[in-house]
C-alpha cells in the first residue's frame, strides 16, 4: 500500500494503482522517439564534457559498413535487416569497429536494431568541442567580446590598484584543480573571527 497525504487526511492506496499511475506518466511525459538524434538532443542538453571521442565520418562509411554486413551474411532484407540475437550484433559491430575505427557507446548500443540504424550511426558526426571554444572560431558581433584570458585579482601582485580592492572582505579563493597552478587564491583579512 502507498500512502498519499492530502490536507484533510492521510489515505492509503493500493501499490498497483501507484505504479500504474507512474507508468502513464512516465509515458505521456516521454514524447520524443528513442532515435539517435533525440538522444544526441539529450547528451547535448546535459553538458558537453563527455568522453567521447572526436569522428568525422568518411564519404564511404555507408557502403563500408553495408560490405561489412554482406562479409557476414547480414546483407539479405537490406537495411531494414533485424538482428537475430545478441552475439550477431556483437559480431557486426565489432567488424564496424575494426573496419571504420570508431565505437558504438554502450549507452546506445541497445538502439541499433537494423544494419540502418548502424549506416545512420556511421554517417553521423560526433564533434567534442568545447562551446567556448567553440565560440573561438567564429566570428563574434561587435558589441560581444569575450576573455578567454582573464585576470584574477590578487593584492600581492595587483599592479593597477596598488592592491586596493572593491571587496576588501571577499576572498578569492581557487577550487579546481586544473586551474591552481594558473590562478594564485587570495584569503582577505577579516575584522573579525
Amino acid at each position: 500500500m502507498a500512502a498519499v497525504n492530502l490536507r484533510k487526511g492521510f489515505f492509503k492506496l493500493p501499490r498497483n494503482l501507484v505504479v500504474s499511475q507512474q507508468r502513464s506518466y512516465a509515458a505521456a511525459k516521454q514524447t520524443k522517439t528513442n532515435t539517435l538524434a533525440a538522444v544526441a538532443e539529450s547528451i547535448s542538453a546535459k553538458g558537453f564534457l563527455r568522453p567521447n571521442k572526436p569522428y568525422a565520418p568518411v564519404q564511404d562509411a555507408a557502403e563500408r559498413v553495408r560490405a561489412v554486413a554482406t562479409k557476414l551474411q547480414l546483407s539479405n532484407g537490406g537495411d531494414q535487416r533485424k538482428f537475430s540475437d545478441l552475439s550477431e550484433k556483437f559480431k557486426f559491430l565489432s567488424a564496424c569497429f575494426e573496419e571504420l575505427q570508431h565505437s558504438v557507446p554502450n549507452s546506445q548500443v541497445h538502439e541499433l536494431t537494423t544494419v540502418g540504424d548502424v549506416v545512420a550511426f556511421y554517417q553521423q558526426a560526433v564533434d567534442t568541442t568545447v562551446p567556448l571554444d567553440a565560440l573561438k572560431r567564429i566570428e563574434l558581433p561587435e558589441n560581444l567580446h569575450i576573455q578567454y584570458e582573464y585576470l584574477r585579482f590578487n593584492p600581492a601582485t595587483d599592479t593597477k590598484f596598488n592592491g586596493k580592492t572593491a571587496f576588501p572582505k571577499s576572498s578569492t579563493l581557487v577550487t579546481g584543480l586544473k586551474y591552481r597552478g594558473k590562478y594564485e587564491g587570495h584569503e582577505a583579512k577579516r575584522s573579525w573571527p
